[in-house]
């Protein structure tokens, strides 16, 4: 019971995190579309703690599926968002597996998938590109629609902020690791340390 309660804060933790990535629209559309790439800072440290409370199948499923439920019962989740949601859990699932489950290595490489779930409630603007602009008319302060469509337009530099939410992925989940070294080591830390 202890364990389900620490996995339900962690899943609060995420949610308010995901909360606040959509709320940096209201700065610029820039900073929605592209906070994405900055939020596995903050997650990975959510990531990593519920990995050692899930010592098995379920910490991406966990997280992504709190958010997930809520999404559908508020109406948020469209289909964009559920395909991405489901494929990006499904990968980082499948990877923790083959790596390992009781392993940092299995939460690393597990983590690089999960840290583009934020990209995927992001993506209807460019599925939905017509209806996320309606949508900001109605919502938004006048003028924010004008904003959002350079952003839109801005191909190159979405292939960019997401090539580089590997790294920063990478970087999250290592700095994670070294700020929770005494969580890190349930996690056989100490014996892969050797093979990194």
């Amino acid at each position: 019971m202890k364990t389900v309660l620490k996995v339900f804060l962690m899943a609060i933790a995420y949610l308010a995190l995901f909360i606040l990535g959509a709320a940096s629209g209201a700065i610029h559309p820039a900073c929605y579309a592209y906070i994405g790439a900055v939020l596995p800072l903050v997650s990975a440290f959510i990531y990593l703690y519920t990995c050692t409370l899930i010592r098995g199948f379920g910490a991406a499923t966990a997280l992504n599926g709190f958010i997930f439920v809520l999404f559908l019962i508020a109406g948020e989740a469209d289909l964009a968002y559920i395909i991405g949601t489901v494929v990006l859990t499904a990968l980082a699932e499948i990877l923790r597996k083959m790596k390992g489950y009781d392993t940092m290595k299995g939460v690393r490489w597990s983590f690089v998938p999960f840290a583009f779930s934020f990209f995927a409630y992001t993506l209807h603007w460019w599925t939905d590109t017509e209806g996320s602009l309606a949508a900001a008319v109605e919502e938004m302060p006048a003028g924010y629609d004008e904003l959002m469509k350079p952003v839109i337009d801005n191909i190159p530099m979405l292939i960019v902020v997401i090539a580089l939410t590997i790294p920063i992925a990478m970087l999250a989940m290592r700095l994670a690791e070294r700020v929770m070294k005494k969580t890190a080591t349930t996690l056989n830390y100490a014996r892969l340390a050797g093979h990194r």
